[in-house]
């Protein structure tokens, strides 16, 4: 079962030949932090796109660990551009590290510019894939991309538990090379159990079996490509269908995954939150920190339909003062350059 969940996570990705893919029992974090352990050491000097939580977190992964780095600080919601990478350009970087998707924010980062940085400078790219691996195209091999990290909850649709590393061959030479201060965390280990099948440790059995399934009926169902269009129709049809409701975009470049929304009616977007979950039993995602008032998330993935976004759609014309549209009018008002 395991070599069959590594061999569909290896073909979904778009990994290259000899690329590997390990399971670690651990939330998506601990797919972070494994592959700035393994991956990068003290002598790599390293890049770091934060613009949110998440890109926050992999700076303090590396901060933690004694991995020199640098920041490219980029405001809520908004997309990388090359002015923002014109500063670093030729300046000795050995790895760049990414969230693809900067869930906290909705933002979808520009991986072709990204990838062509790397490619430029001699960088290895390790890419956070997380919550948009199966939600947008991503193609391994084409972006040149070293590591990817996806996890058991987001598209997957599994419970919380797994985290998935996919190594491309310079990222193994480098796993093998170095002698990374942790023990659970070794993917040596996992490397060399997963050429059987096998496990280091006991692992979450039950969600690696949900994954097997979730993989082969995605493979049933067309592959990748066909999942990531049946997800961003889910989304296109709910961006769509808040024409009129007082809202707006709040990413530049939005994933399939989920949409990111401000209420531009002075309503606070947590309290949208606490009236959808008190008032009409339906859960969307709040934000914390800066963006708890400002900014909400509506997830699109998962066992999720059309009438599901009716519904939701609906609750949030009661809940906001307006009434929505038909799903074909087109979208709301936004700042994103091409919702």
């Amino acid at each position: 079962m395991m070599l069959e969940n590594e061999r569909l996570v290896l073909e979904f990705a778009g990994a290259e030949a000899g690329a590997r893919a390990v399971f670690l029992t651990g939330s998506g974090t601990a797919g972070m932090e494994a592959a700035v352990l393994n991956v990068l050491g003290e002598g790599d000097r390293v890049l770091v796109v934060d613009g949110g939580s998440f890109g926050a977190r992999f700076c303090r992964i590396c901060g933690v660990h004694g991995i020199p780095h640098d920041a490219i600080r980029l405001a809520a919601g908004r997309q990388i551009r090359q002015e923002d990478l014109a500063p670093f350009d030729g300046k000795g970087y050995t790895a760049l590290l990414v969230n693809k998707h900067e869930t906290s924010t909705g933002v979808l980062y520009d991986m072709d510019s990204l990838a062509d940085f790397c490619r430029r400078n001699g960088m290895l790219l390790v890419v956070d894939n997380i919550s948009s691996f199966l939600a947008d195209e991503f193609d391994m091999a084409a972006l040149g991309a070293d590591v990817m990290i996806a996890g058991s909850q987001k598209a997957l649709a599994c419970a919380p538990g797994v985290s998935v590393l996919v190594l491309g061959p310079r990222a193994l030479e480098r796993v093998e090379r170095n002698r990374p201060k942790t023990f659970y965390l070794d993917l040596k280990a996992a490397l060399a159990d997963g050429a059987r099948g096998q496990t280091p440790f006991t692992p979450a059995v039950g969600i690696l079996r949900q994954i097997h399934a979730r993989l082969e009926s995605i493979a049933a169902a067309g592959g990748a490509a066909s999942e990531i269009r049946r997800t961003a129709r889910l989304a296109t049809h709910f961006r769509s269908g808040i024409r009129g409701l007082p809202l707006e975009f709040f990413s530049e470049n939005p994933s399939n995954a989920v949409t990111a929304l401000h209420p531009t009616n002075g309503i606070s977007a947590y309290d949208v939150f606490l009236e959808l979950k008190n008032h009409h039993g339906l859960w969307i995602c709040p934000n914390g920190g800066e963006l708890k008032d400002s900014v909400f998330r509506v997830g699109h993935m998962g066992a999720l339909t059309t009438a599901d976004n009716e519904t939701l759609v609906a609750a949030l014309g009661t809940v906001l003062g307006g009434g929505g549209t038909d799903p074909a009018a087109g979208t709301p008002g936004t700042r994103m350059a091409n919702p």
